[in-house]
């Protein structure tokens, strides 16, 4: 699944420019759709944010994709899972409702889980995801660019997470625990069984910070195209600033002795060097990763915990109500943690609407921060 990855530059969503940077992405690959067959754009739905926030894929991309899908004689449909909003509410806010009625094309909800067939060296035996990805006969990844409070980065392999539908997932973020290294397996696993057959890379404006939802919008400018996901990721965690040690889905792939782990800069190709660097990106760190050893009783002493700030609540309870490992109580505005029981997954962070959640460092982080200024 080796291939090499195209990055184009467009500092705009205007809808011309957006459509001549999709062709030209599906032409340098190649990319054809036979007349009938139906294909499932995999958007980035986290939960139902304004557009503006940068949360999820932009509405011109997926239509973009669409309209080029549609001129072949395929059929497309816009699909995806959130956490736990409401997905006709959710689709509605990120606009792909209103591209999905304007082309005449079905947004759907990823539901009726089905086993993933299992690949050979999977990590993980049994993952259910929605029937509907494998009935499509091709998957087109449409993620977003942005920073992730529990795995370092989230674009083309991450996206992937929401073809298991809806409360599932938290079942998952459980069944992990405390281990990012796991959850990159899993991610991983999705990912390889899944087969992508074109990832669409939303940087444009992305997010960094507090990602996936609580960051604040960056201009990145860009827009990553690649058959192979793993390799642009990859790439991208360089261009960010970040650290492949760092980064949990690059230790999963070295473990597992995968190529894609072997950057070479004749993978990247188009209006961005491999060696640029984006200035500025923050990147949470919310666990020091490279100094202290992955002992599983020091791990919680190890990851950074997830505060209240009342003053920014409004009582929603959508943190205590994704919360897998019922670590969080809701009362009159106020949460009450149980650090005991919370796996820091960073899922109440993410799905809280007005930024209420915060991260704040353990002091063996704070302790190896000070050593590495």
């Amino acid at each position: 699944m080796m291939g090499k990855v195209l990055f184009i530059r467009q500092n705009s969503y205007s809808q011309p420019e957006i459509d001549v940077a999709i062709t030209r992405a599906f032409s340098h690959f190649g990319m054809t759709f036979s007349r009938g067959e139906r294909v499932l754009l995999k958007v980035n739905l986290v939960s139902g944010h304004d557009i503006k926030r940068r949360v999820t894929t932009d509405p011109a991309i997926v239509r973009s994709v669409a309209k080029f899908i549609l001129n072949a004689g395929a059929i497309p449909f816009i699909a995806d899972s959130p956490g736990i909003d409401s997905f006709k509410s959710a689709a509605q806010k990120a606009g792909f409702i209103d591209v999905a009625n304007e082309l005449g094309i079905e947004c759907k909800e990823l539901t009726d889980p089905v086993d993933l067939p299992a690949r050979e060296g999977a990590d993980f035996r049994r993952i259910q995801v929605s029937r509907y990805v494998l009935e499509a006969d091709k998957v087109i990844n449409l993620a977003k660019l942005k920073t992730h409070g529990q795995m370092y980065l989230t674009m083309g392999v991450k996206n992937l997470f929401g073809c298991i539908p809806g409360r599932l997932k938290a079942g998952w973020h459980y069944n992990v625990g405390l281990s990012r290294e796991k959850f990159a397996s899993l991610l991983l696993d999705i990912y390889l069984g899944v087969k992508p057959a074109f990832t669409i890379l939303d940087g444009v404006i992305g997010m960094h910070g507090d990602g996936p939802t609580s960051g604040e919008p960056y201009e990145f400018g860009v827009i990553g195209t690649c058959v192979d996901a793993l390799t642009m990721d990859f790439n991208l965690c360089k261009m960010l600033g970040g650290r492949l040690e760092d980064y949990p889905l690059y230790m999963a792939a070295k473990k597992r002795n995968l190529p894609q782990c072997n950057l070479n800069p004749s993978d990247v190709e188009g209006d961005i060097e491999p060696s640029h660097v984006f200035p500025g990106v923050k990147i949470p760190e919310t666990r020091s990763m490279r100094l202290l050893p992955h002992i599983p009783f020091l791990e919680k002493l190890m990851t950074s915990k997830p505060v209240h700030i009342p003053e920014l609540c409004i009582g929603c309870g959508r943190c205590a109500n994704i919360c897998a490992a019922g670590a969080l109580r809701h009362e009159n505005r106020r949460l009450y943690f149980d650090y005991g029981k919370c796996i820091r997954c960073y899922c109440c962070h993410e799905m809280c609407p007005v930024k209420a959640i915060k991260f704040k460092e353990s002091g063996l982080v704070r302790l190896v921060n000070m050593i590495r200024r």
